[in-house]
């Protein structure tokens, strides 16, 4: 499963809060939820993303609450792919079920800049910085985690599975 997309740098401890206010989780309904992503960090920034732009963030990406909207948020605002070097692990699992693409790359802040061109493969480990030809590997994903993010995430990989 390979993306690649234009990056958008975030810095360390971005939480679920900036990435997804509170006040949109009830009033706006999920398909339109991509408009308010990364509101509470930079409220322009969903206006900048385009279809499968990649973003890059530092340490402890998501932290915060377990709400299931930020990453769906995430997806719904055009991003192909998530690549931090570390990220909490409920964020880490709900990326996954709602479909998004996902790796860990331990220093990878030091080694992009916005606007470079990111190439992604989750099923291989690898991610390549094709702006600036630095490759780094990460741990594939597994079968497992990878057929629910082919399928779109896990409410649609369960609907596949009891057809």
């Amino acid at each position: 499963m390979e993306r690649r997309g234009r990056v958008h740098r975030l810095p360390d401890d971005v939480d679920t809060d900036q990435i997804l206010p509170g006040e949109f989780l009830t009033t706006v309904p999920n398909e339109e939820l991509g408009e308010y992503a990364l509101r509470g960090y930079d409220p322009d920034f969903a206006a900048r993303i385009e279809a499968g732009d990649v973003l890059v963030a530092g340490t402890n990406f998501g932290l915060g609450s377990s709400r299931e909207s930020a990453p769906v948020a995430l997806r719904n605002a055009g991003v192909g792919a998530l690549v931090a070097e570390s990220f909490a692990r409920i964020f880490y699992r709900n990326a996954i079920n709602v479909g998004l693409p996902i790796a860990v790359v331990p220093g990878i802040s030091d080694h992009v800049s916005d606007g470079d061109t990111l190439r992604v493969d989750v099923a291989r480990g690898e991610v390549e910085n094709l702006t600036t030809g630095e490759s780094f590997d990460t741990d594939p994903l597994p079968p497992d985690l990878l057929e629910i993010l082919e399928a779109g995430g896990l409410v649609a990989y369960r609907q596949r599975a009891t057809r």
